[in-house]
């Protein structure tokens, strides 16, 4: 991936900073993209720099999607060509759909959906010039079979496996793919927080709820972040150019869909 340049979303910490990680390893220059300065900076020191790549970082929230449009069309503006994007945010607030607050399922709609659009349209114009691009978008195995106690999650990545698929149609003359890895359980602070949110709300300690999901993976273990890194590396290459609008489940086998 030498004198390609990648824009890792989400990239502070777990999915988001192994990307960012094996995709340098392969000679990407890589533009982090997260809310957190001090977290960005770590992951910037984790970089592989032996291509001389000039690796930096972006600070924006997609809790404000207008700043972040802002901030994005200065970027793309002033920097060379983006050829890889890595559309990734942190999950939605799980819980039940019947008791899901409207405010709740709009915010993940402009999280998950409308930020993701916004950096969308920022990078494609310099896509089509260079006749290369990569979208790729982390969702969630829930778009191909709802996850109970995630009902917001569910929702809105439907509509994002959707938009990716349409825009899959639109880009594809282009020399741009956009594809959707859709991760299982993955061994992230993610995954903690909603165990510790199901134990709370259960009679079951953590470690027999951490036991049970390992019994519904045939592989019977977790993903390491970086495995799901790496599917994501090989969408992005040169090599994965004729792959175009699928979802890829990452998931040890977990899902009983096809």
């Amino acid at each position: 991936m030498n004198n390609k340049h990648a824009l890792v979303c989400g990239s502070s910490k777990g999915i988001g900073a192994s990307t960012a990680i094996e995709l340098s390893k392969l000679g990407a220059t890589i533009t982090l993209l997260a809310r957190d300065k001090d977290s960005l900076t770590n992951v910037l020191d984790c970089l592989d720099t032996s291509k001389k790549q000039n690796h930096n970082f972006i600070i924006a929230d997609f809790d404000d999607p207008l700043k972040l449009k802002n901030t994005i069309d200065q970027h793309v503006a002033n920097n060379p060509t983006i050829h890889i994007l890595i559309n990734n945010s942190g999950g939605p607030k799980p819980g039940p759909i019947v008791d899901a607050n409207v405010e709740d399922f709009i915010s993940a709609f402009n999280r998950h959906l409308i930020c993701n659009h916004i950096l969308v349209q920022a990078v494609v114009p310099k896509m089509k010039e260079a006749r290369f691009g990569r979208i790729i978008n982390i969702t969630s195995t829930s778009v191909k079979q709802p996850i109970k106690g995630l009902g917001i999650s569910n929702t809105i990545r439907g509509a994002v496996a959707n938009w990716a698929k349409t825009l899959s149609f639109e880009l594809g003359e282009f020399g741009i793919t956009v594809n959707n890895i859709l991760p299982g359980y993955t061994d992230t602070q993610r995954l903690k927080e909603i165990f510790l949110n199901k134990s709370k709300k259960s009679k079951y300690d953590i470690e027999s709820i951490v036991s049970d999901a390992h019994s519904q993976i045939p592989l019977g273990r977790f993903a390491d972040p970086k495995e799901t890194a790496k599917a994501i590396c090989f969408l992005a290459s040169e090599d994965a150019s004729y792959i175009n609008g699928i979802n890829l489940p990452v998931d040890g086998g977990r899902l009983s869909t096809l």
